[in-house]
């Protein structure tokens, strides 16, 4: 037999019929999937399809109610989390479970490391940075051993769990989301090091809703909704549209709803606007009531922190707000959420919600005086809005007072969003709306926004999704380096013209080259 005929390697692992159930609840149902060594399986789905369960069970976190697991043909009921980890599965997780106080090696052999000095049992720290070293080298590691993990990025963390992934000697790694927070940049890097895990026979499991990454990385797709694998993909099959059309049952363009009436009158007009990143540039622009504007750009080019600017959470150093037809003196956000001017932050968890709080009060909870009486919240006031914004947006929990935290991305940022629609909008800046957010939940979340946009609100969106800002914007703005580099209608959307503009070249310039949007 050829090598070209050889037999496909036998798989390491084979998750068999498996089934979970809760009370009332059916979360898996005769689920299969086989993972063959040095094989990048990427599983989609969106939020609630089953695929956080099913993780769960392969990594010994809970048993399946049916099934069985079969590592190298050995048939198991169960795991535990010990068992899952000696048979070489590892786990880098979307919150990523590192210790800021400790440096790089400490992490990687946390709980493993080598010891010397008999009774008093000290750790061995030359010999754990002669062991963490060639991980490092191996991942291409711009750190080294000692390196606090306080003082490293996000992407740089990744590789730090990758890193103690290799210290187990895993054979299969399990990547949940590992590029939702990540640069353009830093996820190419992180797809280089995927490759090379599977050039050495590691395994990797992909979890994304950034189905390009996917697209990009996978040898087979499999697809989870409602708790069964409604399809497969091989690598010739893997396309973005074939993916999203298993996932949600329909196709993407089916999530764009087009405008229902023409832009009205200028709502926010942006006179010089000039940013502490980009002092030297300035920004001009008109956001109509009634339309959505998407702002587009690479890394870096100022999108957020000309949104940050408006409203007034960092000083703008020049430049003119008007908001319809009045001038606006913006020196912090309550001046601008006085006016009707709100923001929609890029990271909901950290600046857009108080996790511990219950939906009822982070719906209440930038409007609180009219909730009060004599300085006190009114407890049944707040529940009552909170009510009818959980109806009008379809916000998914069992009551407004269960805790934010235990919310999907989706709903979170419902909740987001209610906050300001309790307060009557005029204009809403939504910075990267849809991050970390399945598709069926990203229909959701345009559909709103297009409502408010038919209701007369003006809408300013920044998005590093192409694909959104050119299905979702009535114009697009593009940004370079602090400046609006051209403004798109409609009519004359495609791909290269906004990366023509985002590289900062006019359209009668030669194409330019291919280059992925950032954040």
């Amino acid at each position: 037999m050829s090598a070209a005929q050889a037999a496909p390697a036998a798989p390491f692992l084979d998750l068999v019929d498996i089934g979970k159930t809760y009370p009332g609840v059916v979360a898996l149902s005769g689920v299969n999937l086989s993972v063959a060594p040095g094989e990048v399986i990427g599983l989609v789905g969106e939020n609630g399809a089953g695929k956080s369960t099913l993780m769960k069970i392969l990594g010994g976190v809970t048993a399946p109610t049916q099934g069985a697991i079969r590592i190298d043909g050995a048939e198991r009921i169960a795991m535990s989390v010990k068992d899952a980890t000696k048979a070489g599965i590892a786990f880098v997780h979307q919150e990523l479970n590192l210790f800021d106080n400790l440096d790089v090696a400490a992490n990687v052999f946390i709980g493993r490391e080598p010891r010397f000095g008999g009774i008093l049992n000290l750790i061995d720290t030359p010999a754990l940075h002669h062991r963490v070293t060639p991980l490092l080298r191996r991942l291409g590691a711009d750190f080294g051993p000692s390196t606090p993990v306080a003082g490293l990025s996000l992407a740089q963390r990744q590789l730090v769990e990758i890193a103690k992934a290799l210290s187990l000697e895993a054979r299969l790694v399990i990547m949940d989301e590992p590029t939702s927070s990540l640069t353009a940049s830093e996820t190419a890097r992180l797809l280089e090091v995927i490759a090379d895990l599977k050039a050495h026979g590691v395994s990797v499991i992909f979890i994304s809703h950034r189905l390009q990454e996917v697209e990009r990385c996978a040898d087979r797709v499999v697809v989870l909704r409602d708790g069964k694998v409604v399809g497969r993909l091989n690598r010739d099959q893997i396309q973005h549209d074939a993916m999203i059309r298993l996932m949600i049952g329909r196709d993407l363009k089916s999530l764009y709803i087009p405008p229902a009436a023409p832009p009205r009158e200028v709502a926010l007009d942006l006179a010089e606007i000039r940013t502490a990143v980009f002092p030297r540039q300035t920004v001009t622009l008109a956001l109509r009531a009634g339309e959505i504007l998407g702002l587009a750009g690479l890394v870096g080019s100022g999108r957020t922190e000309l949104a940050r600017a408006i409203f007034g959470i960092d000083r703008r150093l020049g430049g003119r707000i008007t908001l319809c037809g009045q001038d606006l003196d913006i020196a912090e956000p309550r001046d601008a959420i006085s006016r009707g001017l709100y923001l929609i932050p890029e990271d909901r968890k950290q600046c857009g919600l108080v996790l511990d709080f219950s939906v009822a009060e982070n719906i209440s909870l930038a409007s609180l005086p009219s909730y009060a009486r004599a300085a006190l919240v009114q407890d049944d006031a707040e529940a009552r809005s909170a009510e009818r914004q959980k109806a009008s947006l379809k916000i998914k929990v069992p009551s407004v007072a269960t805790q934010t935290s235990s919310l999907s991305g989706g709903n979170q940022q419902k909740v987001v969003l209610a906050k300001w629609l309790s307060m009557r909008p005029k204009v809403i800046i939504f910075d990267e709306p849809t991050r970390g957010i399945d598709v069926g939940a990203k229909g959701e979340i345009y559909e709103l926004m297009r409502g408010l946009a038919d209701a007369g609100v003006a809408i300013l969106m920044i998005s590093s999704d192409m694909e959104e800002v050119i299905g979702v914007s009535d114009r697009i703005a593009v940004m370079h380096e602090g400046r609006i580099s051209g403004i798109l209608e409609r009519s004359a959307f495609s791909e290269d013209r906004v990366l023509q503009l985002a590289v900062g070249r006019s359209l009668q310039e030669p194409p330019a080259m291919k280059v992925a949007m950032g954040g």
